[in-house]
């Protein structure tokens, strides 16, 4: 199955798909089984994370896939115990090694460490990998625009991407709109919330009657409509394949509207200002 997933272009002018994969919380040996399947479904975009635990699994599944390097988008994340400027070079060295790649497509931030108050110095090193040709584009994850106005002030790259939770619960209008100005990418973790709830609600549930396609895939649409880029992430062939089959319809403004009227400014994460 060939899906053609659309591309956004970020701030430096690099292309990056607008649906990825995630493997938040699945097992180094999982990962390799559910990248693989993600790679022959049509994804071209993974995220992971070192504090995911699975970077060598998602490595070897990019590995065996065939999949030409230049086609394929991928994201790692920088943990909270190696902020600082020489922690961040050593950490992305072990990331790469882990994944068997030569360059990486995104790093981010993956959280600001306020407590810390290290960030700056990381995003030095950031801006450093970035302009030795070792990775495509810089950003962060979980950082409110307090942090990031401190970080363009302080640095001179801005982030391409911000990848925040964000989800019909937590729609992040505020966080949405800053990125927006500054010409950063919001990216959505956790798409389609915690557990079951959001794909039971009877609002999203009578939009995907309305559409004859399944919850999960009106609110990754939701996304797509509004600019996010998303990463759902899933172990279960059928829904992996699903999750990609979002471009073939499209939602009318009763239905953007009936979704967006679920806001609760609910998080299921951590609290970005009191995190690490």
């Amino acid at each position: 199955m060939s899906t053609k997933v659309p591309p956004i272009i970020l701030n430096n002018g690099v292309e990056m798909p607008q649906l990825g994969f995630g493997v938040w919380q699945v097992p180094d040996d999982e990962a390799e089984r559910a990248v693989a399947t993600a790679l022959e479904a049509g994804y071209r975009s993974i995220d992971t994370a070192a504090a995911y635990g699975n970077e060598e699994g998602t490595g070897r599944a990019i590995a065996a896939s065939g999949v030409p390097r230049e086609e394929l988008f991928v994201t790692t994340k920088l943990w909270n115990d190696d902020h600082g400027y020489d922690a961040t070079l050593r950490a992305f060295d072990t990331s790469m090694t882990k994944l068997g790649l030569d360059y990486l497509d995104l790093y981010l931030i993956h959280w600001p460490a306020p407590k810390q108050d290290n960030y700056v110095d990381t995003y030095k090193a950031f801006e450093k990998l970035h302009s030795d040709g070792r990775i495509k584009a810089i950003g962060v994850s979980n950082f409110l625009p307090e942090h990031l106005e401190r970080l363009i002030g302080e640095t001179s790259v801005i982030p391409a991407v911000d990848q925040i939770e964000v989800h019909p619960h937590l729609q992040q209008h505020a966080a949405r709109e800053y990125n927006a100005e500054q010409g950063i990418a919001t990216e959505a973790w956790s798409p389609l919330g915690s557990g079951k709830g959001i794909l039971e609600v009877p609002a999203i549930v009578a939009v995907a009657q309305k559409h004859n396609r399944t919850p999960a895939q009106i609110v990754l649409r939701w996304h797509l409509q509004l600019g996010n880029v998303v990463i759902p992430k899933s172990v279960t062939p059928s829904r992996i394949r699903e999750n990609i089959d979002v471009f073939d319809f499209s939602l009318d403004t009763e239905d953007l509207a009936a979704i967006s009227a679920l806001n609760e400014d609910r998080r299921t994460g951590p609290d970005p200002a009191k995190f690490g």
